[in-house]
């Protein structure tokens, strides 16, 4: 089954934090925890030199029953528990993917990227939900080691586990990692139309079609025929599809 300590990569060990790496995390949490109340999201943060988590939020989507309190004491002892057997396995391909992925990238550029993933958790009454994941580096340790990450879990809007994807701020490709042939490999963001992000944002606030059309000065067929556009671009079936993909891959 493994331990809790292969979630951790040998070469981000941090065996001791210096007063000046210290100096960063001054009253930090304060903005996550405003930020954790104005959300349905689940957030959390991971310490990586006591490999536990240092927060996690009150949002229930991702504690299994328990307070919050009792998974921040759980720390990764969480998963081992409540994440189906196949998909911790795959966290922990994950978890060996993303450090070699970071460690390859010049240590002032790894804030700047973000991991996205999705896996199952089991909760205690057997009901299981597919979950997303993102990662992001919060506080970097004087050599470029991950400190401290923030993690914020959604409901996921695809169908399986996976989906492993790597997002650069202010960079239109997407580094998608390869379970089968365990490599990554780089695809284009997907762009959205004027006309697309319009009709997203005005869904967004329930919007209907013959709302939509009158906002934008357009007939309801074209409002019909851009969201058809948008669904095959993004291959979901329905608009709350569409916006949950949107949303979770910062196209709009």
């Amino acid at each position: 089954m493994g331990d809790v300590n292969d979630f951790f990569s040998f070469n981000n060990t941090i065996n001791n934090v210096s007063d000046e790496e210290q100096k960063q995390t001054a009253n930090y949490l304060e903005p996550i925890k405003a930020f954790a109340r104005t959300t349905y999201k689940s957030i959390y943060i991971i310490d990586y030199e006591s490999k536990g988590f240092e927060y996690v939020s009150e949002n229930p989507l991702f504690l299994c029953g328990h307070t919050a309190e009792e998974v921040k004491e759980m720390g990764y002892a969480f998963y081992f528990k409540y994440v189906t057997k196949d998909d911790l396995d795959l966290l922990l391909k994950i978890n060996n993917a993303g450090f070699e992925f970071y460690e390859k990238i010049p240590a002032q550029e790894r804030k700047f990227h973000t991991i996205s993933y999705d896996f199952h958790l089991k909760n205690q009454e057997g009901k299981v939900i597919l979950i997303n994941q993102k990662l992001t580096p919060l506080f970097l340790t004087s050599d470029g080691k991950i400190w401290k990450a923030i993690c914020i879990i959604s409901l996921s809007n695809e169908q399986n586990s996976g989906n492993i994807k790597i997002y650069k701020k202010g960079s239109d490709k997407i580094f998608k990692y390869d379970l089968e042939g365990e490599f990554w490999k780089t695809e284009e963001k997907i762009k959205l139309t004027n006309r697309e992000k319009e009709v997203l944002l005005f869904s967004t606030r329930g919007y209907t079609i013959n709302e939509i059309a009158e906002a934008i000065f357009v007939s309801p067929d074209t409002v019909k025929f851009h969201r058809r556009k948008l669904f095959d671009k993004l291959e979901v079936a329905n608009i709350s599809e569409a916006i949950s993909f949107a949303i979770n891959n910062k196209l709009i």
